[in-house]
């Protein structure tokens, strides 16, 4: 690794630690049912305060914390986007698209974590927003994707998606569809083979993870699970798979 991508990965961590602070309180502010409205108040009962009516902000004073592990989403945060610019080898523009995405996908996976659901104030503008930047990417110098596979990638993974929902609506939310849709650009961004191994991986660790709670007795074989976070966790590995590979 030269000089260079040792900075962008060091940059990468940084920023990746930075964003990863605000998401506990807006994974605590998210994470009820879907009929209760958003939570405005710490669990002390202070109401929150700052940038963008209180949703910007860290986790505040010991007595407002909003998550018992507060250093768990900047560490998480950091390692994915610093494998994510290891990965890339160098400033591409597509790794500022995989950068803003990171602290979303983590807020995401711990909404749907505790609450097992995937809202749409998170997943909706994601799907307008990756589309937009990566074609903004493509017009750039040293571009290792292509614009339109992410288009159709986005069709492809979001249209399966919406078959596997009609088809077994109870099997999966309609959550996943919609997040199924900024994925499927991301990866179709390196080509249909990172699109289908990192769709694949997400079922893979959904499987195995159902599998382990089943074997452990501490779920049934009808028993729903969180699918969100093996979605961006195959994605992930899609994505280093692809940045890996791929030529400018």
């Amino acid at each position: 690794m030269d000089a260079v991508s040792l900075a962008l990965v060091t940059a990468a961590a940084l920023w990746g630690a930075a964003a990863g602070r605000l998401v506990p309180r807006a994974a605590y502010r998210l994470s009820v049912a879907p009929d209760e409205p958003w939570r405005d108040r710490c669990p002390a009962g202070h109401p929150f305060a700052g940038p963008a009516r209180g949703w910007l902000g860290g986790p505040g004073r010991a007595r407002c914390a909003t998550t018992p592990a507060p250093l768990t989403a900047p560490l998480l945060t950091a390692l994915v986007c610093a494998a994510l610019a290891a990965a890339a080898d160098g400033p591409r523009p597509e790794l500022l698209v995989w950068l803003f995405a990171a602290p979303f996908g983590t807020l995401l996976a711990w909404v749907d974590l505790r609450v097992h659901r995937l809202p749409d104030r998170l997943t909706l503008p994601l799907a307008g927003a990756l589309p937009l930047l990566l074609a903004v990417a493509a017009l750039l110098p040293y571009a290792a994707g292509s614009w339109l596979h992410a288009l159709l990638g986005a069709l492809a993974l979001g249209g399966g998606y919406l078959l596997l929902f009609l088809i077994h609506p109870d099997g999966m939310g309609f959550g996943d569809v919609k997040l199924a849709v900024p994925l499927g650009a991301a990866l179709g961004w390196y080509g249909w083979g990172v699109l289908f191994a990192g769709a694949f991986a997400g079922f893979l660790l959904g499987s195995l993870y159902g599998l382990g709670l089943v074997l452990t007795r501490r779920a049934g074989r009808g028993s729903a699970i969180p699918f969100g976070p093996f979605m961006l966790g195959g994605a992930l590995l899609g994505l280093l798979l692809g940045a890996f590979t791929a030529t400018p």
